[in-house]
């Protein structure tokens, strides 16, 4: 799969949107905004190679690119905080 630059820098400027906003949804990782921003762009890499994978499609557009992200960060913080916090959520 081949990614230009502008698609690189979209999913980079949509996973510090997405890591703001997966850090205030999952409270309690303890990673501040510098983590929950490096986690988000990880879930919107993530998301943008996994959703269409599975047939997952919300819409198009920055928006949905959005929402993607979002979603791919909350369950990659899940995923740190259930192995960092030793099973809880």
């Amino acid at each position: 799969m081949y990614i230009s630059n502008e698609g690189l820098l979209v999913i980079l400027f949509v996973g510090l949107v997405a890591g703001w906003l997966a850090g205030k949804v999952v409270r309690g990782t303890g990673f501040g905004i510098i983590g929950d921003i490096v986690v988000g762009i990880c879930g919107a890499l993530v998301a943008s190679f996994l959703f269409p994978k599975l047939g997952i499609r919300i819409g198009t557009g920055l928006v949905s690119e959005i929402v993607y992200s979002a979603i791919g960060a909350v369950i990659l913080l899940l995923v740190v905080r259930l192995v960092r916090g030793g099973g809880r959520f």
